[in-house]
C-alpha cells in the first residue's frame, strides 16, 4: 500500500496559524485539505448557527415567504410534497411542523409504493380535490415543469424547494435550489433538509419587525488627520450596499461627498454610541445635517459581551471580525446587530437550533459533503440529538443505543439511516414521517418499533434477492467482458435495487446495473460504480432512451419504457468495448500530518474533534508516525485460519501506550511485523464505547516494519 502525504502550504500554515491561533497540527491538516482562506477556516472553527449563510441570499426566498404568509392570512390549505428517501422524509417533517406551527392546515404526500417520484399529475388532482391552493415541494420539484404547469391551470399554486440539478425551471411562484443558476445563494451542496431548514428560518424573519425594513449602519473614526466614515445598507441582515470615504476636515463641501449622497436617500442611520459618531462626523462636515439612532441601550440590555467596550474594542475580540480580511469596523457593528436580532427572537436562534438534528440526518444520509455551513449545520444537529431535544426521537435512539453518548455523523449513516431510509425502500416512507411528526411518545414508540421491523424485512429482501440474481449477474460479467455488471430482473423490490447494484460493485469491482419494474409498462434501473468511472457521463450517452436520469459519478438512476430496456442493452452490449473502465490501482492512504512523539498526546482527539463531523469530502482523519514499538498481540477471532481475523494490540509511542486493532490484517502476523518490532503506522484515532466507558482507541490502516 502506497503511503501519502497530503501537501501543505507553509504560507498558509503560517496564516492560519497567526491570524486564527491555530496549532501547526491542526493548521497543517487545514492547508492540506484546501482551507487556505478565512471564509473556509470558520466552518472548521465555529459551531455558532450565526455562522450560516443568510437564506434571504436566495433570489426568490422573500417570493417564497410573502406567499406562505398570504396563505397563513387567507387560512389556505397546503400539501407538502416529499420524496420517499431520508432526506426527503426529514425534509417533510421539519416543512409540516413549521407550517403546523403557523397555524396551518397542512397534509403532505410521499411516493408510496411504487409511486414514481417527485410530482405527478394525479397527485395535483387530488390536491385540488381536497382543497388545496398550495403546494410546497422538498427534495423534489425542479425538474416537474410540465406537472407544475398543469397544477397552474388547475388554481394550483407550487413552491418548489430543491437541491437538485433543474435545467429548465418549473413555472412555479418561487424556486429555492442552491444548484439554480442564478439563485443567488453561495453554497451548492445543501441537501434537501437544509434547504427546507433555510426557507423555515427565513418565514421566522419574516415574522419579526426587521422582515423588508432598510436602514443604514455607519461608524466614523479618526484617521490621520482625516475622518473615515463607512456606512452600509441593511436589508433582511443583508449587506446590500457600502461607502467609505477619508474625509479631510473643512476641504471637501458636503455636496461634493459620495457618503452625503449615499446617506441621503431617506433610510435610519444606526450607530453603536451616537454621540461618539457625531463628534467624527460634525469633525468631517460642520454643516451637514445628520441624525443618527443609538443602538447602545439595545445592544448593552440584550449582549452582555457588549456592555462598556467600544466598537474598536469589540472588532479586536469579534468572532466574525477575525474572519474578515479587512477587519472593518463596519463589519463587527453588522455583525452585532445580526446577534441583537437573534438574541431578541429565539425562534431564529435557540429554537431554531433545535430542528438541525432532523437537518443533520437529512444532509449525512444524502451524502452532502462535509464543508462549508454544511459542517455547523451536522455538528450543530449532532448535539441536538445528543441532548435529547425531539422527544419523539428518543425512542428510536434508545433501540440503536445511541443515547448517552456522544453521537457522530458515521452512527447516522450506521445507525440511523438505514432504518429510515427502509420504510421509503418498502414503499411506506410514511412510517418514519409519522414518528418525527407524533405527539406522543408511545406513538413515537410504535413507530420506531415498525422501522426496525421493516429495516430486517428490507435486509431479508435483499438478500433472498441477491441468492436469486447472483448467477446472472456472473453471466452478464462474463459477457460484457468482465467490465460490467447488469442484472435485468423485474421482481427485485425497487426500494433494494440501489443496495443490490452497490454490492454487484463491490463484489465484482465493476460498474453495476440493476433494473426492476415497479409498475407495469415502466422499469427503473439503479447504477452503482467506483475507482473513476462516471454514472452520470455514461447514463447522458443514452439519455434519448430515458424518460428520466440523474446521478453523480459514483451513482445514478433512471427510468424507461419497457419497451426500451431491450434497446437499451443491446446497444450497451455493442458499446462495452469503447467504455473505459479504469483498471484498478494499487491500494494508496493518504495520511493528514506525520505526528512526533510530543505531538501524539491525549490531545489529539481534540484535533480529531475539531475536523468532525466527517463525511463526503471530509474523510477521517489520518496520521502517521515512525518507530512505534508493537506490543501485546493477540488475534481477535475463534476461527482456526488466523488470517481472516483481526488484531488487537499495544503502540508503545513517546511516553504514551495507545490500545489499538487492525481490522483483518492477522495474515500479515509474523510476515510483514511481529510482536515487538518496531514499526511505521498509518492510522486513525477515535473514541471507543464499550459497557458505557469511553477511551481512546488507534485503528491502524497499514503497518509495517520501521
Amino acid at each position: 500500500m502506497k503511503w501519502i502525504a497530503r501537501q501543505s502550504s507553509q504560507s498558509d500554515i503560517g496564516l492560519l496559524q497567526d491570524r486564527l491561533n491555530v496549532d501547526l497540527v491542526s493548521a497543517k491538516i487545514m492547508s492540506g485539505r484546501g482551507v487556505s482562506d478565512m471564509e473556509s477556516a470558520r466552518f472548521y472553527l465555529e459551531n455558532d448557527i450565526s455562522f450560516l449563510h443568510n437564506p434571504f441570499l436566495f433570489e426568490d426566498m422573500e417570493t417564497f415567504c410573502d406567499r406562505v404568509l398570504e396563505a397563513v392570512e387567507n387560512k389556505e390549505k397546503v400539501r407538502v410534497f416529499g420524496d420517499r428517501d431520508v432526506d426527503g422524509i426529514t425534509s417533510t417533517s421539519l416543512m409540516v411542523l413549521e407550517l403546523r406551527r403557523l397555524g396551518l392546515d397542512v397534509s403532505y404526500t410521499l411516493p408510496m409504493g411504487n409511486e414514481p417520484y417527485g410530482v405527478t399529475k394525479e397527485k395535483i388532482d387530488s390536491a385540488v380535490s381536497d382543497g388545496v391552493t398550495l403546494a410546497i415541494t422538498v427534495d423534489c420539484g425542479i425538474s416537474c415543469f410540465d406537472e407544475i404547469d398543469y397544477a397552474n391551470t388547475k388554481g394550483l399554486d407550487f413552491l418548489v424547494t430543491d437541491h437538485h440539478i433543474g435545467t429548465m425551471l418549473p413555472p412555479a411562484v418561487a424556486v429555492i435550489d442552491p444548484k439554480v443558476e442564478g439563485s443567488g445563494y453561495p453554497f451548492a451542496h445543501l441537501a434537501g433538509v437544509g434547504v427546507a431548514a433555510k426557507c423555515i428560518w427565513a418565514l421566522r424573519f419574516a415574522q419579526t419587525p426587521y422582515y423588508k425594513e432598510r436602514f443604514m449602519l455607519l461608524h466614523a473614526y479618526p484617521g490621520k488627520d482625516t475622518v473615515i466614515i463607512e456606512a452600509a445598507t441593511i436589508e433582511n441582515l443583508i449587506e446590500t450596499s457600502r461607502v467609505s470615504e477619508e474625509v479631510v476636515p473643512g476641504v471637501l463641501p458636503p455636496e461634493n461627498s459620495r457618503l452625503i449622497k449615499f446617506l441621503s436617500c431617506g433610510l435610519p442611520i444606526m450607530v453603536l454610541d451616537s454621540e461618539t459618531e457625531l463628534i467624527q462626523m460634525k469633525k468631517a462636515f460642520p454643516k451637514a445635517d445628520i441624525s443618527l439612532q443609538d443602538l447602545r441601550g439595545k445592544f448593552d440590555e440584550s449582549l452582555p459581551s457588549v456592555r462598556g467596550k467600544s466598537l474598536f474594542e469589540l472588532s479586536a475580540i469579534s468572532r466574525f471580525a477575525r474572519y474578515s480580511s479587512a477587519r472593518s469596523e463596519l463589519d463587527t457593528l453588522i455583525g452585532l446587530f445580526s446577534a441583537y436580532v437573534r438574541a431578541t427572537t429565539p425562534l431564529l436562534y435557540r429554537d431554531y437550533r433545535t430542528l438541525t438534528d432532523l437537518v443533520a440526518i437529512g444532509t449525512v444520509s444524502d451524502l452532502m459533503p462535509m464543508k462549508d455551513e454544511n459542517r455547523i449545520l451536522v455538528r450543530n444537529g449532532l448535539k441536538v440529538m445528543e441532548e435529547g431535544c425531539r422527544e419523539n426521537l428518543v425512542p428510536f435512539l434508545s433501540m440503536q443505543n445511541l443515547t448517552g453518548r456522544e453521537i457522530s455523523a458515521t452512527d447516522i449513516g450506521w445507525n440511523v439511516s438505514p432504518l429510515m431510509n427502509a420504510s421509503g425502500r418498502l414503499g411506506r416512507p410514511d412510517v418514519a414521517v409519522e414518528m418525527l411528526l407524533s405527539s406522543s411518545s408511545a406513538d413515537a414508540f410504535e413507530y420506531a418499533t415498525k422501522l426496525v421491523e421493516m429495516n430486517d424485512e428490507r435486509k431479508k429482501l435483499g438478500e433472498k434477492a441477491w441468492d436469486r440474481i447472483l448467477p446472472s449477474a456472473r453471466k452478464s460479467f462474463e459477457q460484457f467482458g468482465s467490465k460490467f455488471v447488469v442484472v435485468n430482473d423485474r421482481e427485485i423490490p425497487r426500494g433494494i435495487a440501489g443496495i443490490i447494484a452497490t454490492r454487484l460493485n463491490k463484489n465484482f469491482k465493476a460498474p453495476s446495473i440493476v433494473i426492476t419494474e415497479p409498475e407495469e409498462g415502466r422499469c427503473v434501473g439503479s447504477m452503482r460504480s467506483s475507482n473513476g468511472f462516471n454514472c452520470h457521463d455514461f447514463l447522458t450517452s443514452y439519455a434519448e432512451l430515458f424518460d428520466d436520469f440523474g446521478g453523480h459519478a459514483y451513482a445514478g438512476g433512471f427510468s424507461l419504457k419497457t419497451e426500451n430496456v431491450n434497446e437499451f442493452l443491446v446497444r450497451l452490449s455493442e458499446d462495452v468495448d469503447y467504455i473505459d473502465c479504469p483498471e484498478e490501482e494499487e491500494p494508496s492512504v493518504e495520511y493528514d500530518a506525520a505526528l512526533s512523539s510530543m505531538q501524539l498526546t491525549p490531545n489529539i482527539l481534540s484535533i480529531v474533534s475539531r475536523f468532525e463531523p466527517y463525511g463526503e469530502e471530509n474523510p477521517p482523519l489520518v496520521f502517521m508516525i515512525n518507530g512505534a514499538r508493537l506490543t501485546s498481540v493477540t488475534l481477535m477471532s475463534n476461527q482456526k485460519d488466523a488470517s481472516s481475523a483481526h488484531l488487537k494490540f499495544n503502540l508503545e509511542y513517546g511516553s504514551y501506550v495507545w490500545s489499538s486493532v487492525f481490522w483483518g490484517a492477522g495474515s500479515r502476523l509474523g510476515h510483514d511485523f511481529d510482536d515487538g518490532d518496531i514499526v511505521d503506522v498509518v492510522f486513525r484515532v477515535g473514541r471507543n464505547y464499550y459497557r458505557n466507558q469511553e477511551t481512546i482507541q488507534i485503528t491502524v490502516l497499514d503497518m509495517r516494519r520501521h
